[in-house]
């Protein structure tokens, strides 16, 4: 779309700058002034709410920096420590455990000093307790072997101070949980400062628009013409219309200003394809990253099993956990791949509840049905483990008579259909429907609650679209099912079954 050319300007028009005594040059200088101040002050305005938002930031990420570190240390070298004082290895005196805990209650002070939250000082309080109660806990086995007490009783002291290692984890993993939230938020306040100021710039720049053509008319009407057709496009441009270019009959450098401002253009129609593109590289790289992920706490429970059972002889249970906790890891990393077959997802979630099957054989049973003709269809990884994962520890463990999962999986029209059902604790109607809205958004937000689902609904929902995803039925005190429905013609990347 290219400005219709205007008609000369009528010498009787109202001119502001046609009665000032002033030669041309200096016109065009004031009026350049007054384009400047209009232009600078929103920017002079958005320095303070810059520097504020930027050191908030910096302090947020040290202390998640903090955080991280803390749970990366802090509970496998206390726990490696106090078990080689009680094995006998070392001394009590002449352990390392209190060098720790001070290490990570100096970590924890810095923390509650930076952060500015009240609600963040209340959570970095209950690791502060926490971890006195975790001094309680070593003092106490200080005494035992100083009194000399046997060494089952100082093991039963250690599985206490384990649990109370955990849970200052788990309590330093949710504080950090809360500052990255924290960082949205901020990030949210940036972005409604940036839009106030955009809205207040746009102000002055149209401000500036006017008089700047005001101006211009009254100096010469030789330019006027070529800038009205200029300005004519960047308004459109402003209504997201990058298709229009400017044109001039001019032969002087107002030509050179056109066609530098199309070059202009082109490029921004470049960069913003570019840019559209990179942020949906970005989002699919995210959440590979996440997919990639291995929880580090299954991977030593399991070989704290695996040492337990061959410490107790127990050869064959021992290669059964091994053989299983292979085959997890193998369709785990898969080369790679982000697309695997139902039949290798299957027994990647079947290697996981073996594993957890012989951890928890008093609490767990677990039953899998899949129809024959679903096995070989392909679909993204590590979809079902997440809630089978989320069925055991808030379905299962919570009852206290143990349960049962069962997953299964058929088709439905041109659909595959995979359920996880657990007969657990179940949810009450409030938080179904929470989880439900959730799941249910857009944004992908991101919850300390039903994490690993909103995980699981985000990459079905980029990969197959908005109209898959995950639904949850569930009742309070009878159990859960989650249900996943894939589409099976979506175009994938080739994929094999994995082979041992």
């Amino acid at each position: 779309m290219n400005p219709l050319p205007l008609s000369a300007p009528n010498q009787s028009a109202w001119n502001p700058l046609r009665n000032f005594n002033a030669t041309v040059r200096f016109r065009i200088l004031f009026a350049l002034f007054i384009v400047v101040v209009l232009m600078t002050v929103p920017y002079i305005f958005l320095i303070a709410p810059a520097l504020q938002y930027k050191y908030q930031y910096d302090t947020i990420i040290q202390n998640i920096t903090l955080a991280n570190s803390i749970n990366s240390t802090t509970k496998k070298q206390i726990d490696d420590v106090m078990w080689e004082i009680v094995a006998g290895k070392k001394s009590f005196a002449s352990g390392e455990q209190y060098a720790i805990l001070e290490a990570t209650e100096a970590r924890v002070r810095q923390m509650a000093a930076n952060t500015t939250s009240q609600r963040g000082l209340v959570k970095l309080s209950v690791v502060q307790r926490t971890l006195a109660t975790l001094r309680n806990q070593i003092d106490e086995i200080g005494h035992e072997i100083a009194e000399g007490k046997s060494f089952d009783s100082n093991v039963i002291l250690l599985e206490h101070m384990r649990t109370v290692t955990q849970l200052v984890e788990d309590d330093v993993q949710d504080y950090a949980l809360f500052e990255v939230e924290r960082t949205q938020v901020e990030y949210a306040e940036m972005q409604a400062g940036l839009t106030r100021w955009a809205i207040g710039g746009t102000v002055m720049m149209l401000t500036a628009v006017a008089f700047s053509i005001v101006s211009a008319w009254g100096i010469s009407r030789t330019i006027y013409a070529p800038l009205k057709r200029l300005h004519d496009a960047t308004t459109t441009i402003a209504r997201h219309d990058l298709e229009v270019l400017a044109t001039s009959e001019n032969t002087d450098e107002i030509t050179e200003l056109v066609g530098s401002f199309n070059a202009m253009v082109r490029r921004i129609r470049e960069l913003l394809a570019a840019k559209v593109q990179e942020q949906e590289n970005l989002k699919k790289a995210e959440l590979r990253a996440l997919q990639a992920q291995i929880n580090p706490h299954f991977l030593y429970n399991t070989l704290d099993t695996i040492i337990w059972m061959a410490e107790s002889n127990r050869t064959r249970q021992v290669v059964d956990l091994v053989s299983a906790l292979s085959r997890f890891f193998r369709i785990t990393l898969s080369k790679g791949r982000d697309w695997i077959t139902v039949r290798d997802e299957i027994e990647h979630v079947s290697s996981y509840l073996a594993i957890q099957k012989m951890r928890y054989r008093d609490i767990l049973d677990y039953t899998i049905d899949v129809e024959a003709d679903i096995l070989d269809t392909q679909m993204l990884k590590l979809t079902l483990q997440p809630l089978v994962e989320n069925a055991l520890y808030h379905g299962i463990k919570n009852k206290r008579s143990g349960g049962r999962i069962t997953v299964r999986g058929r088709r439905v029209g041109q659909d595959v259909r995979l359920d996880v059902e657990d007969n657990g604790i179940g949810m009450r109607a409030d938080l179904v429907s929470q989880l439900g809205a959730m799941l249910a958004r857009t944004d992908h937000p991101h919850s300390e609650s039903g994490y690993g689902l909103n995980n699981v609904n985000q990459r079905i929902k980029l990969f197959y679209g908005q109209q898959y995803g995950l639904t949850i039925v569930s009742a309070h005190q009878i159990g859960t099912q989650v249900s996943i429905l894939l589409p099976t013609n979506k175009v994938v990347e080739p994929t094999n079954t994995i082979k041992e």
